[in-house]
Parts: structure tokens; C-alpha cells; sequence
């Protein structure tokens, strides 16, 4: 299902994208050659994603840095695990556009709610990892209430996660460990591998290529 699902939600991007062409032609900064501009749901609003048009743009501040400590923050494998499919820019904006915005997919700012407040991707919710890892201190309670923010229902005494949506994980970047532990910790309670996508790029990546950083509640934040 992985290679196959990714081609999917690539074959989307551009199938939907054709629709946009004309409207972001102007545009001098497309996202793909055949994508200038989507809209996705955040906080109840309705946002334009779209690259910065300025080319002399530079990254700032923490997302500028080239070297942190490591440990902890050591540069991240492409994959996480068997089973678990890494994912880039072109097929996060396919989940963005199709699952996302069907309802049928989750996008997991994993980060500490301290990161998430300084801005998070559009359409992201934050479910940290510490919620999702009992080897990271989540509880119970904690752990119950996410997975069935996620879709995951109990038969008995047995998770049932026919209806668990496919989540998108991504962090700070390729040398954050925060979204990778979550994608274990799922994996550990019986979480479906096929319905766990891991976006390394986080952060950063998203800012590299100039796309758009909005606080919790949906304001453009100034980058």
C-alpha cells in the first residue's frame, strides 16, 4: 500500500492542480510547476498556501542555524521504520489537498507545545510526542484521548483502528527526533504502518521553501 499510496496522492496533486493553473499564472514562485496556490482549513479559517514571491528571502532566526548539539538533536534516518513511508513538500501538499481536506487524514504538528505556539504548519493540529509514546511518559488517559482524536475506537478490550485516519507527523526537521519517537509510539499500541506518514523536512524544509507559518489560531505569522 506504501509505494502505491504515494503515487496516489501524487497523481491527485497534479489531477486537482489542473483547475488552479490559470489563477496562478501571475504567480512568479509556484509551489510545483503546475501548483501556485491551495487553500486549506486551519482554526476554522480558510488559507492560501502559497510561497513567498520575494526571491531574496532568507530564513531568520532558529530555522536559519546549521548546527545544534547532538545529542539530542542528531540528524534523523529517512525512514523511520519498515512499513512507515517518508514523505517530501510535493506529496505532503497532495495530503494537505485531498485527505486532509476530506477529512479522512490528520496533519501532527508532534513538536512540545512551546514550538507549536511560535507557528506551525496550516492545517496542523499539535498532538505532542509525549502524548503518544509511553516510553515518553504518556499516560493512559493522555494516550486514549488521542487515539480517538485520530479515529481509533475499542472492541472489548482490543484498539480497533479500521477507522483511524492516516496521520502526517513531521517536527522541527531532518534533526529532530520528535516526530519519529511519536511514529514509534503509535506503532508500539497497534497504530496501522500504512496509515503513518512521516514528513522530515518539519519546519525547516517548509520554510526553506518560503511557504507559510501561521500561529495556533490561524494568523500569518511573520517569518
Amino acid at each position: 500500500m506504501g509505494k502505491q499510496k504515494i503515487s496516489v496522492l501524487i497523481s491527485s496533486l497534479f489531477a486537482v492542480s489542473l483547475t488552479a493553473i490559470s489563477s496562478a499564472a501571475a504567480l512568479e514562485v509556484m509551489i510545483t510547476p503546475e501548483i501556485g496556490e491551495f487553500s486549506v482549513k486551519h482554526a476554522g479559517k480558510e488559507l492560501m498556501i502559497r510561497r513567498n514571491q520575494d526571491t531574496d528571502a532568507l530564513l531568520e532566526f532558529d530555522f536559519a542555524r546549521t548546527s545544534r548539539p547532538c545529542p539530542p538533536f542528531c540528524a534523523q534516518p529517512i525512514q523511520v521504520t519498515d512499513g512507515v513511508n517518508t514523505i517530501g513538500e510535493v506529496e505532503l501538499i497532495a495530503f494537505m489537498k485531498t485527505a486532509l481536506n476530506e477529512g479522512s487524514g490528520l496533519l501532527i504538528d508532534a513538536r512540545t507545545p512551546d514550538w507549536h505556539e511560535r507557528g506551525t504548519i496550516p492545517g496542523s493540529i499539535n498532538v505532542p510526542f509525549t502524548h503518544l509514546n509511553p516510553d515518553q511518559g504518556a499516560d493512559e488517559i493522555t494516550l486514549e484521548e488521542s487515539l480517538i482524536l485520530f479515529g481509533a475506537t475499542m472492541k472489548g478490550k482490543n484498539r480497533d483502528f479500521t477507522e483511524a485516519k492516516t496521520l502526517v507527523l513531521w517536527c522541527n526537521g531532518p534533526w529532530c527526533g520528535q516526530s519519529p519517537t511519536a511514529i514509534r509510539g503509535l506503532l508500539s499500541i497497534g497504530y496501522p504502518a500504512e496509515k503513518l506518514y512521516y514528513y522530515r523536512g518539519g519546519m525547516q524544509l517548509w520554510q526553506v521553501f518560503g511557504l507559510p507559518v501561521v500561529t495556533p489560531e490561524g494568523e500569518l505569522v511573520d517569518q
